[in-house]
Parts: C-alpha cells; sequence; structure tokens
C-alpha cells in the first residue's frame, strides 16, 4: 500500500509560489511537504521560462555586442558565430545554481521533499506517483496549495515536432541558429524572443491577429519597441491570423487567413499557457479547471474548497514570477491566521525584450479614459551622461505627475536597465510621492536613475509655464 505521511500544509509544485508558500509556513513552526516531478525542482520558472529566457537575453547581449555597437560600430560582435552551445552553457550553468538553491532553502527550512507527480484522491489526501519507485506514497495536508504553473498552450491543428515547428519551451532546446523565423503571437514571451533572434541575426517575422501589440503598456513606449524591432529588420503582420503551417525539407511555409505566405526554417507559437492541472483529479477535491486549465481564488488565494488555496500562473493573470511569490506568501499567512495587508495594488511589469520595456501605474490611455489631469515629464538616454558612456541613445524614461496634487501617477521605461529602474519610481509611488521628491533627490552621477530627475524638472517647467500663462 505504502506510507502515509501527515503535514499542516501540503503545496504541489515548487515554482516561485509554491517555494514562497511552502517557506512562510515553515517559518510559521508548521511542518510543510513540497510535491514537484521529477527533474523540475524550482517548477518551469527556473526550468523552462523565466530563468533560462532571461539568462538567454543576457548571453545574446553579451555575444552580440548589441550594447556597444555604439561605442565600436555597427559590425562590433564579441563572437563572430555564435551558435546554440555557446547559449545553452550559460543557460544550464545558471539553472543548475538556482536549482541548488531551491534545494538549499527547502531542506534549511526542514521541507520535506517528495518528487513525482500529485493528485487527490480526497480533498485532504494527495497520491505521489512516481514511475522510479515501487510503492506509492501518500500525504496528507490540513491545508493544501496547488501551484503547479503553466505550460505554453498548444492550438488544435498545429503539429508540432521539436525541430521546425516548436513552441516557448523547445525554443531552448534549437540544434542551431535558423536564418529566419515566424513567431506566431506578439504577447510578452513573443516579443521577448523575437527581440533575443533578431539581435542573433536571425530574419524574424512576428504575426499577430490584434491590430498592435502589448497593449497594456505605454502606446509611446512601445512605438519605440517597435521601431527598435524593425532596425533589426523584425517584419510585423498585424490583424493577421495564421491558418496553417507545411513543413518540408528545407524549412516551413506559414499560411495566412489573407494568403500571405511566409516561408521561414522555423515557425515559434506563442500562443498563450495552458494551466496544469490535468493531472491533479481536481475532482476528487471537489474542484474544477476552466478550458485553459486556470482555477478559480478569492482575494485569499481559497479556491471554492476553503483549505485548498491555488497561486501562481494556474490562477491566471498576471502569471509573473514576482506576483506569484508573493502570492504564495499570502496564501499560506491566510490558511494559519497570520495577518497581512494582502496585494498591494502597485504592481511593476517588466519585459525583457531587447531593449527592456518597464512601468509601474497608469499609463496616458487609463488616465484620460478617467479624466484624471495631468502632465508628462520625458527624460531621453542620449541626453544623460551615462547614456553616452554606455552607448543608450535610444532610451527614454516618462513620468505621469497629476496636475492637483503632483504625486506621481505612472512611471515608464524604455532602454537599458529598465527592469530595475522602474522600483524607484514604484518606491516614490508606495509612498504616496509627489514629484518634488524626485526634483530635490540627488542622484549619483552618472547614472541611469538620473532620468528620474530630469523628467522631474520637465514636469514642473511645464507646469510653472501653465501657471504663468494663467497669470
Amino acid at each position: 500500500m505504502g506510507s502515509m505521511q501527515e503535514y499542516d500544509l501540503v503545496v504541489i509544485g515548487s515554482g516561485p509560489g509554491g517555494q514562497r508558500a511552502a517557506i512562510a509556513a515553515a517559518k510559521l513552526g508548521k511542518t510543510v511537504a513540497v510535491i514537484e516531478r521529477g527533474m523540475m525542482l524550482g517548477g518551469v520558472c527556473v526550468n523552462t521560462g523565466t530563468i533560462p529566457s532571461k539568462t538567454l537575453r543576457e548571453a545574446v547581449v553579451y555575444l552580440t555586442g548589441m550594447s556597444q555597437r555604439e561605442l565600436y560600430g555597427a559590425s562590433y560582435r564579441v563572437k563572430e558565430k555564435i551558435t546554440p552551445a555557446d547559449l545553452l552553457a550559460r543557460t544550464q550553468h545558471v539553472i543548475g545554481k538556482e536549482v541548488d538553491v531551491v534545494r538549499s532553502q527547502l531542506m534549511r527550512n526542514r521541507i520535506e521533499l517528495y518528487t513525482g507527480h500529485g493528485r487527490f484522491s480526497d480533498e485532504h489526501t494527495i497520491v505521489v506517483e512516481d514511475p522510479t519507485r515501487a510503492e506509492l506514497v501518500t500525504v496528507r495536508g490540513r491545508f493544501v496549495v496547488i501551484a503547479t504553473g503553466t505550460k505554453p498552450a498548444r492550438p488544435a491543428g498545429v503539429k508540432f515536432d521539436e525541430a521546425r515547428v516548436l513552441d516557448s519551451d523547445g525554443i531552448l532546446d534549437l540544434e542551431e541558429l535558423p536564418t529566419s523565423m515566424v513567431v506566431v503571437g506578439a504577447g510578452v514571451i513573443g516579443i521577448e524572443y523575437a527581440s533575443m533572434f533578431a539581435a542573433l541575426g536571425t530574419k524574424v517575422t512576428v504575426v499577430e491577429k490584434r491590430d498592435n501589440m502589448l497593449e497594456f503598456c505605454d502606446p509611446e513606449i512601445i512605438e519605440s519597441l517597435r521601431f527598435h524591432l524593425r532596425d533589426l529588420a523584425v517584419t510585423f503582420r498585424f490583424g493577421e491570423e495564421v491558418i496553417g503551417v507545411d513543413v518540408g525539407p528545407a524549412g516551413t511555409v506559414t499560411t495566412l487567413a489573407s494568403g500571405k505566405q511566409i516561408p521561414a526554417e522555423t515557425v515559434m507559437y506563442s500562443a498563450g499557457r495552458q494551466g496544469q492541472t490535468d493531472h491533479l483529479d481536481l475532482a476528487a477535491a471537489g474542484l474544477e479547471a476552466d478550458s485553459r486549465g486556470r482555477i478559480y481564488v478569492d482575494d485569499n488565494f481559497t479556491t471554492k474548497v476553503e483549505h485548498i488555496y491555488a497561486v501562481g500562473d494556474v490562477i491566471g493573470f498576471p502569471a509573473l514570477a514576482a506576483t506569484s511569490m508573493e502570492q504564495g506568501r499570502l496564501a499560506a499567512y491566510h490558511a494559519f491566521g497570520e495577518p497581512t495587508k494582502g496585494m498591494m495594488s502597485l504592481q511593476p511589469i517588466g519585459i525583457y525584450s531587447i531593449p527592456e520595456v518597464s512601468f509601474v501605474g497608469a499609463t496616458e490611455v487609463d488616465l484620460t479614459k478617467d479624466s484624471i489631469p495631468y502632465e508628462v515629464g520625458v527624460s531621453r538616454y542620449r541626453e544623460l551622461a551615462r547614456g553616452q558612456i554606455a552607448g543608450d541613445s535610444y532610451g527614454m524614461l516618462k513620468l505621469l505627475v497629476s496636475t492637483e496634487d503632483l504625486r506621481v501617477l505612472g512611471v515608464h521605461i524604455f532602454g537599458t536597465n529598465a527592469t530595475e529602474m522602474v522600483h524607484i519610481g514604484q518606491a516614490v509611488m508606495g509612498c504616496g510621492g509627489t514629484v518634488e521628491y524626485l526634483v530635490d533627490a540627488v542622484f549619483n552621477y552618472p547614472t541611469f536613475s538620473e532620468a528620474y530627475k530630469v523628467a522631474a524638472l520637465d514636469v514642473m517647467n511645464k507646469l510653472r509655464a501653465l501657471s504663468q500663462f494663467r497669470g
């Protein structure tokens, strides 16, 4: 029959959400078990998602010499012929280190790790199935957190073959860099990979059935990114739908509903994500998932079964590693009656394209729609000494400021270090700060952070001109 172990909390999945839930409960003195399928410690984030894709980006930026071309000329490269082996060596190294970190943290907090697929046999009991082990292991949890994450959605009728037609997981296993590629979908993952392969010299065509890309971002920032990607020879086909992909010995041909045909060596689908809930036997626990495999939760991340929680990508938007971590912590605190303030409404968004995009707070579209009066302050990296030193002449930072009380309402950044820089604006906004703080603050010189002061002065100069006009 096998053994049965009882715990205060059982977590299914060891990605950012599950890991944080487990550690938070352990710090409260609770007994905790984590279930994770073989060779996936750290979850999708560490093994096939965030960590490898961001490491790949760093390797691409370094090896192509992209960030140095302003200084040393357009033909500058660190390595002339870049191979997948060059890129994957760095990726595998970082994945290995991150897996070690996760394992160490679980051990240090006395969290029991079970390897295998977890499935419910009732609302408190989970069977761990591991094909390498003869006996079944069963664990029972007073509380359960589901943190199984997602996998790339694969549209019906498309034959994925891991060589010519791939999803965002398969793209990490390419044996050679394609000379041409079609990316289907202009969401975050599609644009990140499109920019990476374009930087490597691949001729990329992005096909998107909507009329624009990354519509939740500031339109001016996205226009800058699109211009930059076009400069890297990326072609965009907006308002177009893929109706078929044919594979031949020489490559692929992608057919669009409009009749256009696009030949390319490789096609990468980035058509959203699907919750990994098929194997969980949710019905045995009194739960169900929607058509995308997602589980519904309330504001405390409780499912409709009060002692079962779900966190991370498996609950849908925003599906970010950063938010998943916080959801996991809050779910564990709620389960064991620890007081919390809940999720903060101010969440930064980072897009690791080349160049980066990041923002926090409202966009101009949001403020206009809500009839909130605001002024814009802009700083361009080419006007900063640090921008010239680093060879970034295209980056920009944009502040949106209330004309009524001078509070910072939004920060939008395009260019080097955008995903790091955004946290200065987030901190000011989170503390209810005004643009006057940024005007008065002294920033290290030369830095990219100085862009905040330049943009803040730009806002104040515009507001001063307006007040002079009013007399």
